[in-house]
C-alpha cells in the first residue's frame, strides 16, 4: 500500500490531479457551510434527522439541505436531467442514435445541463414551499423577491456543483458527481461518530460491537457484489484470408451483478418521497376529504413498516428497470454476430439475443435483492435495536465503497499508462 502511494507522489502528473480533486472538495464543502438567511437551523435539522427519506435526500446533496445551503439541492437536478435523458433514449429512436456517436453524445451532454436549470428551479421551489408548509416553523412567510433570489441562488449553486463534477471527472482519477456525493457522506462521519459518543453507555456496548460488526459484512458484501460478475465464453470463428488466418481466438463477455449501481436507489427515493410531498401541500385544503386524504398519506409514510416495504419493492422493480435500460442484449448479439463471435452452443442472431436476457434477468435477481436490503439496513437496525445514533445507512456504504474502487481503479490505469509510456 505504502509503495502504491509513493508511487503516485512520484508520479508528477498523477498527483497533480489528485491535488486538484482534493482542491475541488474542499470548495464543494466549503460552500456546504454558507447558509441562505431566515431558517431555523435547529428545527430544519430536527427534521432531516427524524425523516427517513428527507434523510436519504440530504445524502444525495452532500449534507447541504440540513443546514440550507447554497447548494442545498446538491447534484439532484442533474441526475434528475441525466436519467430524463437516459429514459428518452429507450423512446426515442433519435436519441437512440445519438447516444451512440461521440457527436451525438456531446449534444446530449449539453441538453442534459440545459434541463438542469429548470429542474433545478422546480426541486428548489418544492423543497422551499414544503418547508414553509411544515409544522415546525422551520421557514417563515417569504415575500416574491426574495422567493426569487433564492431560487437563483439554489439553482446557481447546483450549476456550480455540475461544473465542479465535470472538472473532476476531466481528471479520469474517478467520477466527478460520485465523489462529490462521496465527500458529503464522509464529512458527516465526525458528527455522527460525535453524536454516538455522547448517547453512549455501558449498557450499549454489545449493541456497538454488532454495528462494527455488520458495518464489515456489509462492506465486504458490497465490494463482492459491485465486482462480480457472469463471465460468458464467447468464441470466433476463424477466417483464412489467402494464406493467413484470423480470428479463432476465445474470449468471455462480463454480466456484472449490480448493473444499475446505485441508481435505482435514487429513483426509489424520488418515487416514495413524492406521495409525501404532494400531502404536505394538500394538508391545508378547504376540501375537508383532500385533507384528511393527505393527513392520511402521510401518516402511512410515517408508518416503518409500511415506508421500508414500499421502498423495497421500489428499489427492487427499479433495478430491474433500470438494467434494461443499460444493457441491451440485441445490440451485443447483432454485434457478436457482424464480428463472427458466438456463444458455444447457442446459435447467432435471436437465440443469442434471449440467452443473454435470460442470463442477465436470473443475475440481477440477486444484485435486485442485494440493493434492497442495503437500502433499508437502516430501518432493521432499528427495528432490533432501537438505537438511532448507530444506525447503518447501506446506501452511504454503498455509495462510499464503489466510489473508492472505481477511483483507485481509475488512478491505477493511469500509473499504467505512465509505465507502457516509459515515464
Amino acid at each position: 500500500m505504502f509503495d502504491k502511494l509513493e508511487q503516485i507522489w512520484k508520479a508528477r502528473e498523477v498527483r497533480n490531479k489528485i491535488l486538484f480533486v482534493l482542491g475541488m472538495l474542499v470548495i464543494f464543502r466549503f460552500l456546504a457551510h454558507i447558509p441562505i438567511p431566515g431558517v431555523n437551523e435547529a428545527a430544519l435539522k430536527s427534521l432531516f434527522a427524524s425523516n427517513q427519506i428527507l434523510g436519504m435526500l440530504n445524502l444525495f446533496s452532500g449534507g447541504g439541505m440540513e443546514t440550507f445551503s447554497i447548494i442545498m439541492m446538491g447534484v439532484a437536478p442533474y441526475i434528475t436531467s441525466s436519467i430524463i435523458f437516459q429514459l428518452l433514449g429507450m423512446i426515442v429512436p433519435k436519441i437512440e442514435e445519438m447516444q451512440k456517436e461521440e457527436s451525438g453524445r456531446a449534444k446530449i451532454n449539453m441538453w442534459t445541463r440545459l434541463l438542469t436549470v429548470p429542474l433545478g428551479f422546480l426541486q428548489a421551489y418544492g423543497m422551499i414551499t414544503l418547508l414553509r408548509r411544515s409544522a415546525a416553523g422551520i421557514l417563515g412567510e417569504v415575500a416574491l423577491v426574495e422567493m426569487g433570489i433564492m431560487l437563483i441562488t439554489i439553482t446557481a449553486g447546483t450549476i456550480l456543483l455540475m461544473w465542479i463534477g465535470e472538472l473532476i471527472t476531466e481528471q479520469k482519477v474517478g467520477n466527478g458527481i460520485s465523489l462529490l456525493i462521496f465527500a458529503g457522506i464522509v464529512a458527516s462521519l465526525p458528527k455522527m461518530i460525535q453524536q454516538a459518543i455522547v448517547t453512549f453507555d455501558q449498557t450499549q456496548l454489545f449493541t456497538l460491537i454488532g454495528f462494527v460488526v455488520i458495518t464489515i459484512i456489509t462492506v465486504v458484501a458490497v465490494v463482492i457484489i459491485n465486482e462480480g460478475q457472469r463471465n460468458i465464453p464467447v468464441q470466433y470463428a476463424r477466417q483464412i484470408r489467402g494464406s493467413r488466418a484470423f480470428g479463432g481466438t476465445s474470449t468471455h463477455l462480463p454480466i456484472r451483478v449490480n448493473l444499475a449501481g446505485v441508481i435505482p436507489i435514487i429513483f426509489a427515493v424520488s418515487v416514495v418521497l413524492f406521495p409525501s410531498m404532494i400531502a404536505q401541500f394538500l394538508i391545508h385544503a378547504q376540501t375537508p376529504w383532500i385533507a384528511s386524504l393527505a393527513q392520511w398519506t402521510i401518516s402511512i409514510f410515517n408508518n416503518q413498516l409500511f415506508y421500508g416495504v414500499v421502498y423495497f419493492i421500489m428499489v427492487f422493480a427499479f433495478t430491474y428497470f433500470y438494467t434494461e435500460v443499460v444493457f441491451h442484449p440485441e445490440q451485443i448479439a447483432e454485434n457478436l454476430q457482424k464480428q463472427g463471435g458466438f456463444i458455444p452452443g447457442i446459435r447467432p442472431g435471436k437465440n443469442t439475443s434471449d440467452y443473454l436476457a435470460l442470463t442477465s434477468h436470473k443475475i440481477v435477481f440477486f444484485g435486485a435483492l442485494f440493493l434492497g436490503l442495503i437500502a433499508i439496513l437502516p430501518l432493521i437496525m432499528r427495528y432490533f435495536t432501537g438505537v438511532q445514533a448507530f444506525a447503518i445507512g447501506g446506501t452511504s456504504l454503498l455509495i462510499v465503497v464503489s466510489v473508492v474502487i472505481d477511483t483507485v481503479k481509475q488512478i491505477e490505469s493511469q500509473l499504467t499508462m505512465r509505465e507502457y509510456d516509459g515515464l
